[in-house]
């Protein structure tokens, strides 16, 4: 692809820090304090956001208030509002909240399946299948793939692991699908040879790419989505997320950082960079500690400083 001039395609950032980046944090966050960082990372222009969970308040007690919170956005209207669920209850929890997306997840290896659901991967697809049948025609379907390029337990995936996920999802009629490097194991070739598969297989399948940037790559496999055609990323405002089952996983790639290296490689996002870091940085206030976001702290590449490091007006 050639970045030396700008293509102003779209590319769609969804947001998943309320849910993948809230869901690890122990000390409860209040749940207004959620609707009004949903509302602000809205209002920043971010337009598609999975926003909580409709899990087992015992497994992820700090989003046992997703219907409240949901409740308590008042900025729904003006986004896409998804919701990860793991079984038909939650589906049905999930429905009464009106949300607007459902989003289902199975792992690619069977250990990080386990550990995660407690369960196979055959017993996933088939609590799948009974999410599909309460949610097909009253929401959208969603389907992620858990361990997509590597699992912290077994190792590098294969691409037939995941694909046997992809293809049920196919066969149950998911109109999205969701690739989680769920402890950041992706690399360039990885995420080629499976996306690859995936276009080959299932060219109708739209491809969304969930990076973790455990180990420094995940924009570097952004740019790899960006050549192999891919216009849908994930990121956590921030930077934060990770994963309670699965050794060694750190935060998501970045809100702000993939919005500011995609509009400085030519593509558009309909973001406000400036009101999103503002939100980066009311998100670390809440949260307690420094997070790894680089542009919350750096800022835009055009900002100037004074001689004595006083900000100025970007001209």
């Amino acid at each position: 692809m050639d970045y030396t001039t700008p293509s102003h395609e779209h590319v769609t950032v969804i947001e998943v820090g309320t849910r993948d980046g809230f869901q690890v944090e122990k000390p409860f966050i209040p749940t207004a304090v959620k609707a009004e960082i949903v509302d602000a990372l809205i209002a920043a222009g971010i337009r598609d956001l999975e926003a909580t969970s409709f899990v087992s308040p015992r497994a992820v007690p700090q989003l046992a208030d997703a219907h409240e919170m949901l409740s308590l956005v008042q900025r729904r209207r003006e986004a896409h509002i998804a919701a990860l669920v793991p079984n038909a209850r939650g589906a049905e929890r999930a429905l009464g909240a009106a949300v607007d997306e459902i989003v289902c997840f199975v792992s690619a290896s069977a250990t990080h399946n386990k550990a995660n659901l407690n369960n196979t991967i055959e017993g996933s697809l088939a609590a799948v299948r009974e999410v599909a049948d309460i949610v097909r025609g009253k929401a959208e379907m969603r389907g992620a793939v858990a361990c997509a390029f590597g699992c912290p337990f077994e190792g590098e995936v294969p691409v037939a692991a995941a694909m046997r996920v992809i293809d049920a999802y196919a066969k149950l009629g998911f109109t999205q699908l969701t690739l989680g490097d769920t402890t950041g194991m992706a690399t360039p070739p990885t995420v080629a040879r499976l996306v690859r598969a995936i276009q080959r297989e299932h060219p109708d399948l739209p491809v969304t790419l969930h990076f973790h940037n455990t180990r420094g790559v995940g924009l570097a496999n952004v740019m790899v989505g960006l050549d192999l055609g891919v216009r849908r990323f994930e990121a956590s405002i921030g930077g934060l997320g990770g994963c309670p089952f699965a050794p060694g996983a750190t935060g998501n790639i970045c809100t702000e950082d993939l919005v500011y290296l995609l509009e400085e490689s030519g593509f558009t996002t309909g973001v406000d960079l400036a009101a999103l870091c503002a939100v980066a940085n009311r998100v670390e206030a809440v949260i307690g500690r420094t997070l790894p976001g680089q542009v919350m702290k750096a800022g835009p590449r055009l900002r100037k400083y004074s001689l004595d490091g006083a900000a100025c007006a970007v001209g």
